[in-house]
């Protein structure tokens, strides 16, 4: 009997590091902030600078600092005690799913949420609690994106402007054959640098999720 519940704790322990990555792409901050990350570099027209390596890394230590204070809840509520044998594995599991469904609800609009509750075919829920979490997650997904595409028109706006004066600059002396970006690239790149760009953008970020 023990032999079979280990070799059932380590193939849970096993799928859950092999869903590791698409729990955080789908369940935490992640999603957001590397779509905005990627729509800041396409609005500075900067080609592979910053690289993508550097851009995930961002992304991932921006996600672990805003899902701190819920990792934290999952380890003391759920984690610890589990170790400790204090709750069995199905409360674990239980206890891990409060904070992070308290999470996605805070960032989900209902207008996503009733979207997947209607596609799901399942009874109007009263409260929260009777989301289920397979219609919860596609929500926030759906959620985080909007947001996510939202920052990132706000982003592309003032990089347009700076494109649009320089073209139409380049046509009015008959300089067609100049890419305009050739030369609107180190007039963005000085816009981004003055005004702080990756402040601003990271500060925004993370207030998002407060």
């Amino acid at each position: 009997m023990t032999d079979t519940t280990l070799s059932l704790q380590l193939f849970l322990i096993l799928t859950i590091l092999s869903l590791a990555p698409a729990i955080l792409m789908t369940m935490t901050s992640f999603t957001r902030i590397i779509v905005v990350l990627g729509f800041l570099r396409n609005a500075l027209g900067t080609q592979q600078l910053p690289p993508n390596q550097v851009l995930i890394g961002l992304a991932l230590f921006l996600s672990v600092f805003i899902m701190a204070p819920t990792l934290q809840d999952v380890n003391s509520n759920a984690l610890q005690p589990y170790l400790a044998k204090k709750i069995s594995q199905e409360d674990a599991l239980k206890r891990a799913e409060a904070p992070m469904r308290t999470f996605m609800f805070k960032q989900t609009r209902e207008k996503d949420l009733a979207l997947f509750v209607q596609l799901a075919k399942i009874q109007r829920p009263n409260t929260y609690k009777d989301v289920p979490t397979y219609v919860l997650v596609p929500a926030y997904i759906i959620s985080e994106l909007k947001t996510a595409f939202q920052i990132g028109f706000a982003i592309f706006l003032p990089f347009v402007v700076i494109d649009m004066i320089v073209a139409s600059t380049l046509m009015s002396m008959g300089m067609l054959m100049l890419p305009p970006m050739l030369i609107s690239l180190p007039f963005k790149i000085l816009l981004f640098v003055m005004v702080d760009g990756w402040d601003l953008v990271v500060k925004s970020l993370v207030a998002g999720f407060h």
